[in-house]
């Protein structure tokens, strides 16, 4: 498939792939076309073993998303917003989330709206210092459709989380730390390097593990504890009987680093 709106990149050696939204122009704002390319990628990145870490990214120092494209809904009904909503809004970010690798989102500039609500779809958030945060959608008459309701109170609370949604407030990446909505802010000309490094030490770990862990830290997430408690303890379980964990026991008691195959 050729991409109009998305750069995709893809280190089969080191098994780190990235896709960079690239419309530099309108800040990255995600009309219909750049969210099919990014469910496409998203599906042929679900069948590739060979990729351990995806980073999400924008183009440019000005925006990671500033948002949806808003003239595309100049003309929308509750028809079409809810079969958008269902195809690539919640049910693409959805996808995302659940993705069977770790995903990080490398946030530079503005990330607004649906582009705040695809970044709280990834595992994990790193934000340079003039990134900028916010669901700003109450000020054009709706409320955030893409999860925002939702992930932003299980990420940071619900009264900070109705506090942004209420009156749109912009906040810049030092509170966005401080609430946790990202795990840290760096200088803006450091922001590359930090995340190849953690995308390169989350990929020398074992895919399957990864995999599991994920799946277990979503699923306890959505539940009570005693439920999450009791899933945690089958995948435990489960770990022991794959190839990967015997390596990482064998690597650690013969004092070397070990091999992950994923198997």
């Amino acid at each position: 498939m050729k991409f109009n709106n998305i750069i995709y990149e893809c280190k089969k050696e080191k098994g780190i792939a990235r896709v960079t939204i690239n419309r530099p122009e309108v800040r990255n704002a995600l009309d219909r076309a750049t969210r099919s390319e990014i469910k496409y990628i998203i599906e042929e990145i679900e069948k590739d073993r060979d990729i351990r870490v995806l980073i999400i990214t924008g183009a440019g120092d000005r925006a990671f998303i500033s948002g949806a494209d808003i003239t595309q809904f100049r003309e929308a009904t509750p028809i079409t917003i809810e079969e958008f909503t269902s195809t690539l809004g919640q049910e693409l970010f959805t996808r995302i989330e659940n993705l069977g690798i770790p995903v990080i989102a490398m946030i530079n500039g503005l990330c607004l709206g649906g582009g705040l609500e695809l970044a709280m779809c990834c595992d994990m958030r790193i934000a340079s210092k003039n990134a900028k945060f916010g669901q700003p959608e109450i000020n054009i008459g709706f409320i955030p459709g893409g999860g925002g309701t939702q992930r932003l109170p299980r990420l940071i609370g619900w009264g900070r989380a109705k506090e942004l949604i209420y009156t749109g407030r912009i906040i810049d990446a030092a509170e966005a730390e401080r609430i946790g909505l990202v795990e840290k802010v760096v200088p803006q000309d450091k922001l590359e390097e930090e995340i190849s490094q953690l995308a390169e030490s989350i990929a020398s770990k074992s895919p399957l593990i990864s995999k599991l862990a994920k799946k277990t830290i979503n699923r306890g997430m959505h539940t009570d504890l005693a439920a999450g408690l009791s899933y945690e303890r089958a995948i435990f379980a489960l770990c022991f009987a794959t190839e990967d964990h015997k390596e990482g026991i064998n690597a650690f008691l013969e004092k070397r680093s070990p091999h992950f195959k994923g198997t």
